[in-house]
């Protein structure tokens, strides 16, 4: 699932979750999923615990979590 339309699925909005990056405008965190998936859930199991999600947003969330880390290590450079 690469090349996710990120701006489809990742949203930042005023007064929601500190405007941390969340889900479809959903209170659900990309840093939420991200750290689901390190301490071993996997999409499966996120999905079972919160079925408004979907492979895709877990996708995106790791796309997401991805580009910002090669961003920031371009920016330490």
């Amino acid at each position: 699932m690469k090349n996710i339309k990120l701006n489809k699925i990742i949203t930042i909005e005023a007064g929601k979750r500190q405007r941390k990056p969340c889900i479809r405008g959903m209170r659900i965190a990309v840093e939420d999923v991200i750290n689901w998936l390190r301490t071993g859930m996997t999409p499966d199991q996120i999905i079972r615990h919160f079925p408004e999600l979907n492979k895709r947003d877990i996708a995106a969330c790791s796309q997401f979590a991805q580009d910002e880390e090669q961003r920031n290590t371009y920016l330490e450079i």
